[in-house]
């Protein structure tokens, strides 16, 4: 796949039922990072802002990730550095509980559905499983997840969350292997070039 140029990309979340076409991600791409304001409402704790930057080398392996949520009642912030070999470390020290794992998933946005995507190129049919840094928005908490990736034809992908919750979902990627609509839950704003 070729380098991702700078670019805005921006998806309407439809995932909260209650409030259809409410919020909005805006991500600014540009090689090696990522710079994201999300807008939305959280079924249970309402409105929240949560910005995240990302920086990852040339592999596209994660190196930091810088996260902050607002809403009425709190702002949380999060500050995770990983060297790319499964060991991660936040500003208390290292975090044990992520040995292993190599990526992250942030929810609420499709875009870190694309690091395992970019960082371990598969042909088609294979099916590969991570260990997931699993970021949860608006509390910001974060737990080892378990999902798999199968390479369902050039620019398709199935996801499946290996939790026990049995969630899976197509999703079509584009050229540079960025989740173009992920079903039922965000689609992307067709913008002008």
């Amino acid at each position: 796949m070729p380098h991702a140029a700078a670019r805005a990309i921006c998806w309407l979340p439809s995932w909260n039922q209650d409030q259809p076409g409410v919020g909005l991600e805006h991500l600014l791409l540009s090689p090696g990072a990522a710079d994201s304001v999300v807008l939305a409402i959280d079924e249970d704790q309402g409105p929240f802002r949560l910005t995240y930057r990302l920086g990852w080398d040339d592999a596209w392996q994660l190196r930091h990730a810088g996260l902050k949520v607002v809403t009425e009642l709190f702002t949380h912030s999060l500050h995770l550095e990983t060297d790319g070999a499964g060991h991660w470390r936040d500003e208390r020290g290292p975090l044990d509980e992520l040995e292993g794992c190599r990526d992250i998933d942030i929810w609420p946005t499709p875009f870190t559905n694309s690091f395992p995507i970019r960082r371990e190129p598969m042909a088609l049919g294979e099916r590969r499983e991570f260990r997931m840094a699993w970021i949860f928005a608006p509390d910001l908490t974060v737990q080892v997840q378990p999902q798999a990736y199968t390479r369902l034809g050039e620019r398709r992908y199935l996801f499946e969350n290996l939790d026990g919750s049995g969630f899976r979902a197509e999703l079509p990627v584009d050229d540079d292997g960025i989740v173009i609509d992920y079903p039922e839950l965000f689609q992307r704003v067709r913008l002008p070039r």
